[in-house]
């Protein structure tokens, strides 16, 4: 297991527009998405960006299995969120279906500790590549919609703060929600 560190809002690599990946199936694309599948899981994450842990490609991952009701919940940041189907997402393209948006907390593992209401498109198609360069081209809603555009995000070098428009819907996670309920994402 490699364990990455992740950056955090202020290391300026992670402002920077990342590139494509021009190979598929090689060795380091696999060493690469090993070590964000366990960086991922090992912070409890919904989702990771190449840039994240320092690797300027266009490369993400997302993905959360559903709770069974016999189990813990498995995305203790996210409780109450939808599933999402473990995902290689590579040059990803987000396409917006409708101009449908909707306003949900977010917070990332760069910016530990703290939450945002953003507003999101509501229906997206994504296209993109897997690890062995075969397609990936789905259409999607709600709580998975909103993770692809994040972590998208990530690889045009925007922190989810950055699309914030009302900064009262933003803060550390204990003062927005001192009773730990935080609203569905």
């Amino acid at each position: 297991m490699a364990v990455r560190p992740v950056l955090r809002m202020g290391d300026a690599r992670l402002w920077e527009i990342a590139k494509p990946v021009a190979q598929f199936a090689t060795p380091a694309l696999s060493e690469l998405l090993r070590d964000m599948r366990d960086t991922m899981q090992a912070m409890n994450g919904a989702g990771l960006a190449a840039p994240q842990i320092g690797v300027g490609l266009r490369v993400v991952i997302f993905g959360m299995p559903p709770s069974l009701p016999d189990q813990e919940k498995k995305a203790p940041r996210y409780p109450d969120a939808d599933s999402v189907p473990e995902t290689v997402l590579i040059n990803p393209v987000v396409t917006p279906m409708d101009g449908q948006t909707d306003l949900g907390w977010e917070g990332c593992l760069s910016v530990p500790g703290l939450r945002g209401a953003v507003e999101r498109y509501s229906h997206i198609r994504y296209q993109g590549y897997d690890e062995n360069g075969g397609p990936v081209d789905r259409i999607v809603s709600g709580f998975h919609a909103r993770v692809v555009q994040h972590e998208c995000d990530h690889l045009d070098g925007i922190l989810y703060p950055m699309r914030i428009k009302d900064m009262t819907l933003f803060g550390y996670t204990a003062e927005l929600f001192p009773d730990g309920d935080m609203p569905d994402e």
